[in-house]
């Protein structure tokens, strides 16, 4: 790994001392400040001109910091954009911040240098109001487009409660309905070529087939798709916007609800990042239980893929077997947690109990059940010639490269060829002490994303048998200060100065340092990751969500062009996506 000092030699030799800034963060993630009006020339830079650049650009989003009261050694600024880039070869991310003025809000587009900023620097226009100059089509992404303000800035309300009541006159209802209509030239679109008219076609918004509410309008020639717009938003939820509302620990049920087939995995995304900014150590036993939990979430999340995506190819017995066998997983999960899609288990520090009594036998069965049932499912879909003639030589990414240029993480890049894992890469929660195999294909297509997935349950298998066998005695959550309450026994219900520091802890939680910190994880869709940012209080100050569905989504023009009708549906069910986790 290059030193940071390297790094900020090289930058600063070719920009100037004053161009580049470093800070120190509680990730030990390389980060610099630069003026907005370099940040283009830095970031190009960093992906083209040295060694093992950053290829990828992980991430894009801002903070608003006329409030924050903590900002030692920082420039001053109204508003801060955070990019996160993201170097393979060196395996490691770098962060490069831009300070701007409330008066200035405008930055250069980077989408010549990375096409996957297009839908991120919408975002952030979106949610803080940044102008990017040069974008292709600036334009609201999550928000309704008559929406006034800028809903992620600390003077927009929170709550529904703070806004007037809900009207909507016939006037407000058939602009709405007018904002709806799509404008072809808009989005640099012909409607007709040189020997036809095209049509536009909407699919959606609606969920069956599009695995939540989505609308693509579609321009076909016939029924050639030439190329099509995702429209997304339906879900928007403002998941970013009550993570800066809610106490840290009381934020983990939010979790659950983004990608809302992972359940547990969702909690271990915000605690890696929220234990690396508390500098919180989680004890080996809870380590395991959450890797073995995860792992269970990710069969879980895989079956409903499997199953779905045979049934979006008219296959439609499938869909009724893995639902059965995501049933029994299910049962081992409401055995442990005592909920199933969201149990919300996991817990600063730990997770909320220990594993009950006869927890091993459960597993044990569903690891000898379970394998048989792949191999059924194989014959069943895999092998089946209709099931490859749909999906063999479809949807495919060009190259592991342009994968990376996207963006592209988890099982959509590890169908290209590239064996990238975060376990493997960057290994969180003790996931350096499992042996398992990192599943690859080489094609790209739907096939392969397919192939990726299901081999991917069976690794998922030998890591839970590896929990169960090497299972570490000791607690199951962390006592630190900053992690847990007093426990109630044998000390709270005794004494009234730890009752109190229980109570307070309980309810207002904990008082976490000044910092920021990322903390991401190999969930089931990509790597899902999240940025928070501490001004020394009870509650988050910025909780920024990157999850692998957005990102993924943007793809879908790309894939589909030059295809069939019938292919985008076979091309959105091999991505793998979770409306919710597009929008937060």
């Amino acid at each position: 790994m290059i030193e940071t000092a390297t790094i900020l030699t090289d930058l600063q030799e070719k920009f100037g001392v004053e161009s580049v800034a470093p800070e120190t963060t509680r990730d030990g993630i390389p980060t610099f400040w630069t003026p907005r009006g370099k940040v283009r020339d830095v970031l190009s830079h960093l992906k083209t001109s040295i060694s093992d650049p950053y290829r990828m650009l992980y991430d894009l989003t801002a903070i608003d910091e006329r409030v924050r009261k903590h900002r030692d050694g920082q420039p001053p600024s109204d508003y801060t954009l955070v990019y996160h880039l993201l170097s393979l070869g060196r395996n490691e991310y770098i962060r490069i911040k831009v300070p701007l003025q409330a008066d200035s809000l405008n930055v250069d587009t980077i989408t010549g240098l990375w096409p996957n900023a297009n839908w991120l620097e919408r975002e952030v226009w979106d949610m803080f109001g940044v102008e990017f100059d040069g974008h292709p089509h600036l334009t609201r992404i999550l928000m309704p487009k008559s929406w006034v303000g800028h809903p992620l800035r600390k003077d927009h309300p929170a709550r529904a409660t703070e806004m007037g009541p809900f009207r909507l006159p016939e006037e407000k209802k058939e602009a709405e309905q007018e904002a709806l209509r799509f404008d072809p030239e808009e989005w640099g679109m012909e409607r007709a070529g040189e020997d036809s008219d095209f049509i536009f076609l909407n699919v959606g918004p609606q969920h069956p087939g599009t695995h939540g509410v989505l609308r693509i309008v579609v321009q076909l020639d016939g029924e050639e798709i030439v190329d099509c717009v995702p429209e997304i938003g339906f879900h928007h939820r403002g998941a970013e916007k009550m993570g800066e509302r809610q106490s840290w620990h009381t934020f983990i049920p939010y979790t659950d609800r983004i990608d809302y087939l992972a359940g547990v995995m969702n909690n271990l995304a915000y605690l890696t990042a929220y234990e690396k900014l508390s500098g919180i150590t989680v004890p080996p036993r809870a380590q395991v239980i959450r890797v073995m939990l995860a792992e269970l979430f990710r069969i879980i999340s895989h079956l409903v893929w499997y199953g779905t995506f045979a049934q979006d190819l008219g296959q439609l017995s499938p869909v009724f077997f893995t639902f059965n066998d995501r049933e029994r997983a299910f049962g081992i999960i409401e055995a442990i947690c005592g909920a199933r899609m969201h149990p919300n288990w996991f817990r600063i520090g730990g997770v909320a109990q220990d594993l009950p009594k006869g927890w091993d036998g459960m597993i044990k069965d569903f690891i000898k059940y379970f394998p048989p049932r792949l191999v059924e499912y194989d014959k069943e879909i895999m092998r089946n010639r209709i099931f490859k003639a749909r999906t063999q030589g479809v949807g495919a990414y060009e190259s592991a490269d342009q994968a990376i240029e996207w963006g592209v993480t988890g099982p959509n890049l590890r169908a290209c060829g590239l064996e990238w894992d975060f376990r493997k890469k960057q290994p969180y929660s003790s996931y350096e002490q499992f042996e398992f195999d990192i599943p690859i294909a080489q094609h790209g297509d739907c096939y392969d994303r397919a192939v990726v997935r299901v081999e991917e349950m069976r690794q998922s298998l030998r890591i839970i048998e590896q929990c169960v066998k090497n299972m570490p005695e000791g607690a199951y959550k962390s006592l630190e200060e900053l992690s847990a309450p007093p426990l109630k026994d044998p000390y709270t219900m005794h004494d009234i100065e730890t009752l109190i520091t229980h109570f307070l802890g309980v309810s207002w939680g904990p008082v976490t340092p000044p910092g920021e910190a990322l903390g991401a994880i190999e969930a089931t869709k990509g790597n899902n990751g999240y940025y928070l940012v501490s001004d020394g209080n009870t509650v988050s100050y910025r909780t920024r969500i990157r999850t692998p569905s957005f990102v993924n989504m943007q793809t879908l023009p790309i894939l589909c062009r030059g295809l069939m009708v019938a292919d985008l549906l076979a091309i959105l069910g091999s991505i793998d996506f979770v409306l919710a986790d597009i929008d937060r």
